[in-house]
């Protein structure tokens, strides 16, 4: 079982030995929506489905407007708030079992955006309990580079399972706990997004530019080495190590823009050989919607 990693050698001794498995490409362009399906119906790799992160890994509602909340009535509501809010964890698991995804599977995940999108799959198989669950090291990159197969093709579709929803084996942070724990040294939030938005000087997507006031910054992409792959254990754990600074890593909540590229950051603790650590989903945007929360900049 793997929970963390797989490499491209890992993943094609699983493939010629027949273990339960099913593969994710979990491809997208936050500025073009539809370019990540394209791009998977172009290219990939034989036998995975397509995980779409606005319609599979989003609820379809939630978003903030001006009369409030937006909840579609038949849909439950959302798991958090921001620009990707998590849907329910039944709603996230009548997604697995339409695609025909087992408890007795191992998942593999990745992207062709530097490990990005694929985190959030990672991250919501453990919230519903699948422990077998990894990213794959180097995404379709390294597939590619090692001469895995990529194919175009269409692929079948498969029989309706029953996923079980088992118990969280990942933490979720509401927005009520990071503010009710703001300047608590107990918690330390780390924010994934780069320097630039981080200290406000732009902000492309979200109707506020700053940051969480506390908050330290460690861009997703300071993860990955020159290959593309993640760095080393070792090497992860001193550059967060030197990130907190003495903070108890227990109490570290990561976040980013809307609950995505925090991944990256708490599959490398992981990695790294910490502890389990939270993910505040809701993120800045969510954080910024409402006025009376308060902003950093610089």
């Amino acid at each position: 079982m793997y929970t963390t990693l797989v490499s491209v050698e890992q993943l094609k001794a699983l493939q010629a030995g027949g273990t339960p498995l099913m593969v994710f490409d979990c491809t997208f362009d936050l500025t073009r929506p539809h370019a990540g399906e394209q791009q998977y119906r172009e290219g990939h790799i034989p036998g995975a489905v397509y995980a779409n992160l606005d319609t599979d890994l989003s609820a379809p509602h939630g978003v903030p407007g001006k009369g409030g909340t937006v909840i579609a009535a038949d849909m439950g509501a959302p798991a958090s708030g921001g620009r990707h809010p998590l849907p329910s964890r039944e709603r996230f698991a009548e997604w697995l079992s339409s695609i025909g995804f087992r408890n007795d599977m191992q998942a593999v995940v990745y992207d062709r955006n530097g490990l990005n999108y694929c985190g959030r799959l990672w991250w919501m198989l453990q919230w519903v309990g699948h422990e077998a669950a990894a990213v794959l090291d180097g995404g379709l990159q390294a597939w590619q580079a090692a001469g895995g197969e990529v194919t175009g093709r269409e692929e079948p579709s498969h029989f309706q399972s029953n996923f079980v929803i088992g118990t969280e084996l990942a933490g979720l942070v509401v927005t009520d706990t990071v503010l009710q724990r703001l300047g608590d040294s107990g918690q330390t939030l780390i924010d994934a997004r780069a320097a630039p938005r981080y200290r406000g000087e732009v902000e492309p997507l979200d109707p506020v530019a700053g940051h969480i006031p506390g908050a330290l910054n460690r861009p997703f992409s300071e993860n990955l080495g020159a290959d593309g792959r993640m760095k080393p254990a070792a090497q992860l754990r001193q550059e967060f190590d030197a990130l907190l600074a003495g903070r108890d890593p227990a109490g570290v909540v990561h976040h980013c823009g809307s609950g995505v590229s925090a991944l990256p950051n708490l599959l490398a603790m992981r990695v790294a050989g910490y502890g389990a650590t939270g993910l505040y989903a809701g993120s800045w945007s969510e954080w910024c919607s409402d006025a009376a929360r308060p902003v950093a900049k610089g």
